[in-house]
């Protein structure tokens, strides 16, 4: 199993280092493709929002596949302390409080696995899985975990057919 991980690990690096090296190379027109782009959706928005009068009706129209002109803004929710918010929403708005205040109660899987087996019966939690499982674990890097998810999808995909 190692020989052919490693095998495997090694062709992985390999296909990476084409990657990267293909990013790299391509990097530079992709980022002046980009700068020209944020150039163009400039020079538009100026146009547009320097003629109002083009947009009265039709608010908006399509053009090359692009739809410009206004729209009605969404606005934007902001707030420094959502505890204060909380706070002056129950004391004005006692009634939609369940509408207006998302409440979230769960169970902390982490702090939980802390606790005695017998306090986790007393709040209805059982622990499975405790026995003795295979271990097969490289010690390796980044790659090998790209190689297992590799290796957990061909396994996966087997399962499928």
């Amino acid at each position: 199993y190692s020989e052919a991980r490693n095998i495997l690990t090694d062709r992985v690096r390999d296909l990476d280092d084409l990657t990267n090296k293909l990013k790299r190379r391509r990097l530079p027109g992709i980022r002046d493709a980009v700068a020209e782009a944020q150039q163009a959706r400039d020079a538009l928005h100026y146009a547009i929002e320097s003629s109002p009068e083009q947009f009265k009706k039709p608010r908006s129209r399509i053009l090359h596949g692009i739809r410009v002109g206004f729209q009605k803004g969404k606005g934007v929710l902001k707030w420094k302390s959502a505890g204060r918010v909380v706070k002056l929403i129950k004391q004005h708005f006692p009634k939609q409080v369940d509408v207006l205040i998302k409440t979230t109660e769960t169970p902390i899987r982490k702090a939980l696995s802390g606790l005695q087996t017998a306090d986790l019966k007393k709040i209805g939690v059982t622990v499975t899985a405790t026995g003795d499982q295979v271990l097969i674990k490289p010690t390796d890097s980044e790659i090998d975990k790209l190689v297992d998810a590799l290796l957990s999808s061909d396994a996966d995909e087997d399962e499928d057919a």
